[in-house]
Formats: C-alpha cells, structure tokens, sequence
C-alpha cells in the first residue's frame, strides 16, 4: 500500500510506502488528508489508522520547471504498449531520427515500437521507409507523470493529483 504526500499547499510531491507516511504522521511532520477504510496498522501498542494521502505541515516548494525525465518505460506507458508504426503489442522503444543521424533521447523522437517494426526500420527514418506515425509525440502531461512513483495510481489520489495538472 503506497501514500500520496502533498505540500502545504495541497501540490503532490511523492509517493511513499505507507510505513515512511505513518512515521512522519507520528513525528507531528503530516497530518492524514485520507483514510484506507477498514485496514488498520496493528503495532505492538495499538491500532493505526492506515494513510492514503498525507498533507506536510511545513511548506515545501514545489520547482516550478518540473520536467519528465525520459525513459524507456516512460516512453512504452506514453504510448500505451503499442507500436506507433503498426499498433501491435510493444516490446521496445526506436529512435524516429536515428542516433546515427543526429536524433536525441528526447519524448518527441522517441516511440514504442515492436520488435519486428524495429528491426525492418533499422538506422532509417519513417519517411523513407514510406511509415507514418500513428500518433505525435510530445512530452507527457499532468500529475501522474509529475510526480515520483504516481505510476500506479489510487483512486482516492485522483481530486489531488488533478490539481498538479
């Protein structure tokens, strides 16, 4: 069980296991924002309840230029485990512009690709392997790419990670 960590300022910020929020509840450093209903901590003492979204007590800026870094699994969950060529099943990611000809490690020249697409391509670009893209590559949006390990979200997440978008 994860928990979702917000600023003051109600802002996501991580998310952490669900034993790290408990301990900085404890340590008067957050306040529970929401319950997991039903599924209390049992220590040697007594119940606790178990978080699912804490709130910090002191403010914690927020970088206003947050970027997503680029990776492989990055790039395969942008594109839904489909190849942007032929829309099979995606193993792997290609190079639009190969590196070979100057194509950078950027969200907007790469894609998730099958490997049968990727091998025919090779060092070629779409236009003269007479391809088109299926969809535009551009960088990821809003706050389940913004904040750190929001990959698999809760629901009870959903109100505030809407507000980091």
């Amino acid at each position: 069980m994860r928990t979702l960590v917000l600023n003051a300022g109600y802002e996501p910020l991580a998310v952490v296991s669900f034993k790290r929020a408990l301990v900085l509840v404890m340590n008067e450093k957050a306040t529970v924002v929401e319950l997991v209903d039903g599924d209390p901590v049992w220590g040697t003492r007594a119940a606790y309840d178990r978080p699912a979204v804490i709130l910090l007590t002191r403010y914690v800026r927020v970088p206003g230029a947050r970027r997503v870094p680029v990776t492989r699994r990055g790039v395969l969950r942008r594109d839904g485990h489909r190849c942007g060529y032929c829309g099979s099943s995606a193993s792997t990611i290609d190079h639009v512009v190969p590196r070979s000809r100057g194509g950078e490690d950027s969200w907007e020249n790469l894609v998730a690709c099958c490997l049968r697409c990727n091998n025919v391509k090779g060092d070629r670009t779409p236009q003269e392997m007479r391809w088109e893209l299926r969809s535009a590559l551009k960088p990821p949006r809003g706050g389940q790419w913004t904040v750190r390990g929001a990959d698999r979200t809760d629901p009870r997440w959903e109100p505030y990670l809407a507000l980091a978008a």
